[in-house]
């Protein structure tokens, strides 16, 4: 069984920080892309930061500026430094990583999700 667990959520004030978690676990060979996307109530969702392997990465315009992701690859973990924070980025925050499992080929796999609420 291969398994996303996310950490971090939380209610904060608007202007402040939180540190979003997502640890792999299970017969993971290697993860390719890791990334996080979240979804506001009422609204679709959306993409707010991807890394590769090799540490490239990619924002959202939105958060440019205020996020930054970063991984662990030993540790199989994909990290979301949230800073100046907006109440328009309340929403649940989905991690995902591009897994390539034991005997089992390639797998898209999501975490449960973690609610962060900006108070204004």
């Amino acid at each position: 069984q291969v398994q996303l667990v996310e950490s971090g959520g939380g209610l904060v004030q608007a202007g402040g920080s939180l540190r979003l978690s997502c640890a792999a676990s299970g017969s993971i060979f290697s993860i390719n892309n890791m990334g996080w996307y979240r979804q506001a109530p009422g609204k679709q969702r959306e993409l707010v930061a991807t890394i590769t392997s090799g540490r490239s990465t990619n924002y959202a315009d939105s958060v440019k500026g205020r996020f930054t992701i970063s991984r662990d690859n030993a540790k199989k973990t994909v990290y979301l430094q949230m800073n100046s924070l907006k109440p328009e980025d309340t929403a649940a925050y989905y991690c995902y990583a591009d897994a390539t499992l034991y005997g089992a080929g390639d797998l898209e796999v999501w975490g449960q999700g973690t609610l962060v609420t900006v108070s204004s």
